[in-house]
């Protein structure tokens, strides 16, 4: 079939999760039925949108890969399709002006209340016989007093709606700008958008969206409406719950490939199956199998999984999307061999990219900094004579290889009869400043000759002046 979907978000902050995930879906689905993806920004909100949440939104769209066939288009540029369309229906008399003034409607809506009333527009300007000259009017769609709506939601399947809950509700403000409502049906219409794939709090915008589609005798498209994203409380997804903007996940050095296949499984299924390729979601991804309950946002299971991409991922590839993390904490790191053996042996601990950055700082730095539990349980006096035997004989080492560093470690445990941990962690102290690191030898290796004997001087020395 032919499909055009659309992700159409509003410049008013950043690419929220759940966003994201409207998105991978849309793009699936348009992607799994060799289709177009759209991509609009909704900025007719002139108060609350910026050109920093454009771009935001944009650089997130591109990190993760969801490349769009046409766009960005933005609703601010598009005011005269939108105006032509007014007329239209003001000319067919399925709308008209309302010269109501803002004051005027607040009024009435207290009275309402004051009533226990729900207020309802009162359809006063609907019939007018004389209009006033130079004063500011919105235009309101004149809407059917009974009957039923109903849509047929490719995920919640039939939706129905009563048409005389809904008033004679304004499509174009006093200013010449569009209503929400208005402008994304006539944007899906002249985009010839086939399924519209949206959170389920657009729901309630539907029956208006539908009538204006009647108003103007177009074909409504395809819905699916998608559940939210709950947190672990199973409250709404907010900050107290972690991060909920798309981007801040680059930030903390997650992979966008990890991230979409997450946010593709969080309301979405394919059996048991946990983990796919890009290319294995555009196959499977139906809306078939998207889930109408909520789904919950688990922050530990995304972190397993990033984890996973990056144990999965070339160490060429880690080495050169951690550069900018380095950078970030003052390193000058460059990418070369040296660095690329660095991720290969931080690999199986690391779930981000910052946890590389974090955990390999002691080989970029020029002056180790030692644990202070670390510092009181290994570098005592008695590991004094056991550096300096170490100093002596990786000295005249012409290789510096892990196994010349194991033969090293091997003469000096026998010599001095101790066990392999009781060299191996003092001199990893030593050199990395705490207790944790890949095996010494390696550690050792990609430091170099020089530098391990310098820092194992140096921690002589430490000890030497500061005692225990």
């Amino acid at each position: 079939m032919n499909v055009r979907t659309r992700f159409a978000p509003s410049p008013t902050g950043a690419l929220h999760i759940g966003g994201a995930r409207t998105a991978i879906f849309s793009w699936l689905f348009a992607r799994h039925y060799g289709g177009k993806f759209i991509l609009r920004i909704e900025d007719t909100d002139r108060t609350r949108s910026t050109e920093e949440s454009i771009s935001e939104i944009l650089d997130a769209m591109t990190w993760l890969s969801l490349d769009w066939d046409e766009g960005p288009f933005r609703q601010s540029d598009r005011l005269e399709v939108y105006q032509s369309h007014v007329q239209k229906l003001l000319q067919t008399g399925k709308a008209y002006r309302c010269y109501c003034s803002p004051e005027e409607l607040e009024a009435r809506r207290k009275e309402a209340q004051s009533q226990g009333k729900v207020y309802r527009y009162d359809e006063k300007c609907r019939a007018l016989k004389s209009t006033p000259a130079d004063k500011a009017f919105a235009v309101r769609l004149m809407t059917p007093d009974a009957g039923g709506i109903v849509v047929e939601d490719l995920i919640r399947g039939t939706i129905a709606f009563d048409a005389k809950e809904i008033d004679d509700f304004v499509i174009q403000k006093t200013d010449g700008f569009p209503t929400y409502n208005f402008a994304v049906v006539i944007d899906d219409v002249t985009m010839d958008i086939t399924h519209v794939i949206r959170g389920d709090d657009h729901i309630a915008n539907t029956p208006k969206q539908i009538l204006i589609y009647d108003a103007l005798g177009y074909k409504t498209p395809e819905f699916a409406h998608v559940s939210m994203i709950l947190g672990s409380d199973k409250t709404k997804l907010s900050k107290r719950h972690g991060a909920t903007s798309t981007v801040a996940y680059r930030d903390m050095g997650y992979l966008p490939e990890a991230l979409v296949n997450y946010l593709a499984r969080l309301g979405w299924s394919h059996g048991d199956q946990e983990v796919f390729s890009k290319e294995e979601l555009v196959e499977k991804f139906t809306l078939d199998n998207v889930g109408k309950s909520p789904a919950v946002f688990n922050p530990g299971k995304l972190l397993w999984l990033n984890g996973l991409y990056i144990r999965n991922k070339p160490a060429g590839e880690i080495a050169k999307l951690v550069i900018p993390f380095l950078e970030k904490k003052g390193f000058a790191a460059t990418f070369d061999e040296k660095l690329v053996r660095i991720m290969e042996s931080l690999k199986e601990r690391a779930k981000t990219l910052l946890d590389f950055a974090e955990s390999s700082d002691y080989f970029f730095m020029d002056e180790v900094k030692y644990d202070e539990a670390a510092r009181k349980k290994f570098m005592t006096p008695e590991v004094v004579p056991v550096f300096e035997t170490l100093i002596d004989k990786l000295t005249s080492l012409d290789v510096f290889t892990v196994p010349d560093l194991q033969g090293v470690f091997a003469e000096v445990i026998e010599k001095r009869g101790l066990k392999l941990v009781q060299v191996a962690q003092p001199v990893r102290v030593a050199l990395t400043g705490g207790t944790v690191s890949p095996g010494i030898y390696e550690v050792m290796e990609i430091l170099g000759k020089e530098k391990v004997i310098e820092r194992l001087k140096k921690a002589v020395s430490y000890i030497s002046n500061n005692g225990h």
